[in-house]
């Protein structure tokens, strides 16, 4: 029995991957774009089985009477493939639509059965030349297993019919990852043609099979998604490099949870399939077209007019940073904040190569959870260690699905003279820090960099977030703390300007909650906002509830999984709510409450998840600078008013964008603070 007002973070979770989708059928997104965002959604939607569903499933086995407050785990998983099964009708009309609207631009994806006779020798020498060395088909046997397939992998399954004595043959053959999944075909008369790398693997089939004397065959998509979490053991005689590992390992050999095919494939296939890997009949076993993994369309190739693609927005430069000056000087002054991606993420990589290079610097120290495909940032550190700087890299190894890119930056950091520790026993260090010491006029300096997102260049061009540079030595202080912990576990700090969990970050936002309806009781200005990825605590959500009872002001601007109901009341309004999907992904955190006119104001590394405020290291640091403080309340205000890219969050999940007001006209929020940001760096 579910609780009331409390929705599973699993249902919101797939409403969040429908606004994703809403983009691929928007007339406004540029045509490029809208093909990305299918695949985002299709990455998105293997994660979640990967990691949601899998979990879901394995509570199940556990134990069938277990209670969630958003329902029982049979409960949620019957309203999750409803609403998959919902949302997959929604993918298909959108491609199509996707499909129709490349044609227009004289773009045409075309398949095996659609190709010219000078286009089909193209793809011929195309296959012999890129492909055929990379297949190695797997004859499907009743007496031999099959081997672990590729978690996520695209396979094709191949129905093969002789002549002779109709004995019907089966074979596997896995779509190589390691080669582009678009193939650009000759341009004709102004048109562009785009093959699949499927079709032309299908179109070659009987250059793989010529022995079998066939007279039909066929082939028929599939993938299959694996439970993806780590099953780390409390073996302390085990390195915790080594736990990884072995987790990882067992991820390729880990329970199917999901399994989507070409719903053409022949019956006899598909239940041989099922059978040889193990699926049963409570598995998500779900139709699906003639194309899989969809998140390749991620990086569809960019042909066509500039108008398919977003327009370039040049970088801003902060205004506070003049070339060729140093970091340390500026930050002696004043507090920076970057806002990421409008201003660019090379002013952090800047940073730590003058500090690397730097006389004065002393230490280094910092946080790394996800960092990007070239890691400057990591380079940065090595660096400084060759330069004789004392590096200190705190790496998080259940990054999840970059354990093993961590893994081998780790090693090479420690390779390099780095002091590597990998985290802390039992919790998730998911804070964004960074802390330089200095030796200044005889004595120590420390700087440090508190963010809301990754020390990562790649997801910096993509994610909104902000990084706060200060000297502030309170704050400074108690960074060093942090770090200190890092070293010695069992020497916990005091805070009185940071608020880290799992310490006192969920104690100090049910506090501030507490005061401000105290402050509305007593008839005083009283309000809340809250910018998160993901707002599902259930003790957090009914005190929000009992804030805009009580005369709080409460908003809410979620990006992601939203377990409100913001209509918990019928006597009372609805707690004004919005999630923005858009050009860049909202990834920052911000907290701000009213404090009876002294308002308090928050960045964030951590989400109002249980697992955030009580099972991981976090760090919410206050923003001191009024200015600063100026520039992120106008970034939220403009947030709420967005009638383009914002979603009002209701009860009923239909995910409605406001209408735009005839006249005031559309408001699009980040392509107005770009502006405004661009203005006030003049």
């Amino acid at each position: 029995m579910s609780v009331k007002n409390f929705r599973s973070k699993e249902i919101s979770w797939l409403s969040f991957n429908e606004r994703v989708l809403q983009e691929a059928m928007r007339d406004n997104v540029p045509l490029i774009e809208r093909i990305k965002f299918l695949g985002i959604y299709s990455n998105n939607m293997d994660e979640f089985f990967r990691v949601r569903v899998a979990i879901l499933k394995r509570i199940v086995q556990l134990d069938k009477n277990t209670v969630f407050e958003g329902g029982s785990p049979q409960e949620i998983l019957q309203g999750v493939h409803e609403l998959v099964r919902k949302q997959g009708a929604m993918f298909d009309q959108a491609y199509r639509m996707v499909i129709k609207d490349l044609a227009k631009e004289n773009i045409y994806l075309i398949n095996e059965n659609d190709l010219s006779k000078e286009q089909g020798e193209f793809v011929q020498r195309y296959f012999h030349k890129k492909v055929r060395g990379k297949l190695m088909p797997i004859i499907i046997s009743n007496s031999r297993p099959l081997p672990d397939l590729a978690d996520d992998g695209i396979y094709l399954a191949v129905y093969l019919k002789r002549k002779d004595n109709r004995r019907v043959h089966y074979a596997l053959i896995e779509i190589p990852p390691s080669l582009d999944r678009f193939v650009l075909l000759p341009s004709k008369d102004g048109k562009k043609y785009i093959m699949l790398l499927d079709d032309v693997i299908r179109y070659e089939l009987g250059d793989i099979f010529y022995m079998f004397k066939f007279n039909e065959i066929g082939a028929y998509t599939f993938k299959l998604t694996r439970d993806a979490q780590l099953d780390i053991n409390e073996d302390i005689s085990e390195s915790y490099v080594k736990k990884v590992s072995k987790g990882l390992e067992r991820r390729k050999e880990a329970e199917p949870v999901r399994f989507v095919y070409d719903k053409l494939m022949p019956e006899p296939l598909l239940s041989l399939l099922l059978k040889k890997l193990h699926y049963s009949s409570n598995s998500s076993i779900i139709k699906g077209g003639r194309y899989h993994n969809f998140k390749d369309f991620i990086d569809f190739p960019k042909i066509g007019s500039k108008s398919m693609t977003y327009p370039a927005l040049p970088a801003i430069i902060h205004r506070d940073i003049e070339p060729q000056s140093s970091f340390f000087k500026i930050i002696s002054k004043k507090d920076i904040l970057f806002h990421f991606p409008y201003h660019s993420f090379h002013y952090f990589i800047d940073y730590l190569r003058e500090a690397s290079i730097d006389p004065m610097v002393r230490e280094i120290k910092i946080t790394i959870y996800r960092v990007g495909k070239n890691a400057p940032v990591i380079k940065a550190l090595i660096n400084a260690a060759r330069n004789g700087k004392k590096v200190t890299a705190v790496v998080e190894l259940q990054a999840r699905f970059d354990e093993k890119a961590n893994i081998k930056w780790a090693n090479r950091l420690r390779d390099s003279g780095v002091k590597v520790i990998f985290g802390v026993p039992g919790l998730k260090v998911h804070a964004k820090l960074c802390m330089v010491v200095r030796k200044e006029r005889s004595k120590m300096a420390q700087y440090v960099c508190v963010g809301t997102g990754n020390f990562n260049e790649d997801s910096a061009e993509v994610f909104a977030d902000h990084l706060l540079f200060t000297k502030h030595t309170g704050i400074t202080r108690e960074v060093a703390s942090i770090f200190e912990f890092f070293n010695k576990n069992y020497n916990i700090p005091t805070f009185k300007h940071l608020l880290v969990a799992p310490f006192i970050l969920r104690s100090s936002l049910e506090g501030f909650i507490d005061r401000e309806i105290k402050n509305a009781q007593e008839g005083k200005e009283a309000y809340i906002y809250l910018k998160v990825n993901n707002l599902v605590d259930f003790d957090l959500i009914f005190k929000l509830y009992d804030a805009q009872r009580l005369g709080v002001k409460v908003q809410l601007n979620v990006r992601g999984m939203f377990s409100v109901y913001p209509k918990f009341d019928s006597n009372e309004s609805a707690i004004e709510s919005i999630g923005i999907i858009d050009r860049f992904l909202e990834h920052s955190r911000i907290y701000v409450f009213c404090n009876n006119g002294k308002e308090k104001m928050y960045i964030s590394s951590a989400d109002c998840m249980t697992r955030n405020l009580d099972r991981r290291i976090e760090v919410a640091c206050p923003i001191y600078d009024v200015k600063i403080q100026n520039e992120l309340k106008m970034m939220l205000e403009m947030q709420m008013k967005d009638n383009c890219s914002a979603r009002l969050l209701n009860n009923e999940m239909d995910n409605k964008i406001r209408e735009v007001e005839v006249d005031k006209g559309e408001f699009r929020s980040q392509l107005e603070f770009y502006k405004w940001l661009s203005d006030v760096s003049e």
